[in-house]
């Protein structure tokens, strides 16, 4: 493993400002590999230190943001399926504060593009959406890259206590109002 730790260094250090470039880039081409959020930015704060690593995971993510916001709206079928994952796992009428997505991102296991379709629910105009995007974001990549190196050496004890602690957390931070249209709430039943 170390070997290849090596050669990625190698290559980091030989390609330049084309390497960062690739990494940028390779946040775009991450969900279609179907690899985690935050094993790139672990590599990310590995291969290019805490602060470089940190920014170009920012600008990755604000892409990949980006993009799903404008592809999502010529998908309606992924459209349909996202609204009704997000249905059973938030509830019908639940809308998720831009808090409860900021912690929901540092769960590894909760899916990415969930939240953003969350945040674009939640905030329909591409500004607001962009602000909650980055808001959410800061705090999934400074824990990950900075973190990173401690994460590996947490006992399977100590990773079910944060994760506990990140659910009472979300639960703390919802929103206390619930919304029913008129019609959804007195629904004939046949």
């Amino acid at each position: 493993m170390n070997e290849k730790l090596l050669i990625a260094f190698y290559y980091v250090e030989a390609g330049g400002f084309l390497a960062p470039i690739a990494f940028i880039l390779f946040h775009l081409l991450r969900q279609f590999l179907f690899i985690p959020v935050a094993i790139v930015i672990i590599s990310g704060g590995v291969l290019f230190g805490t602060l470089c690593g940190t920014i170009y995971s920012l600008i990755g993510l604000m892409l990949v943001n980006l993009l799903f916001y404008f592809m999502i709206k010529k998908m309606p079928n992924i459209h349909k399926k996202l609204l009704k994952i997000k249905k059973r796992w938030f509830g019908e009428y639940r809308n998720l504060t831009v808090s409860q997505i900021t912690i929901l991102r540092l769960i590894p296991f909760i899916h990415y593009h969930l939240l953003n379709f969350c945040l674009i629910e939640r905030n329909g105009s591409l500004k607001e959406y962009m602000k909650g995007a980055l808001i959410s974001n800061v705090p999934l990549i400074l824990f990950y890259t900075v973190f990173g190196e401690f994460i590996s050496r947490f006992t399977p004890t100590m990773i079910l206590i944060i994760l506990f602690a990140l659910v009472v957390l979300v639960y703390a931070l919802r929103e206390k109002v619930t919304v029913i249209k008129w019609q959804d709430f007195f629904k004939a039943t046949v």
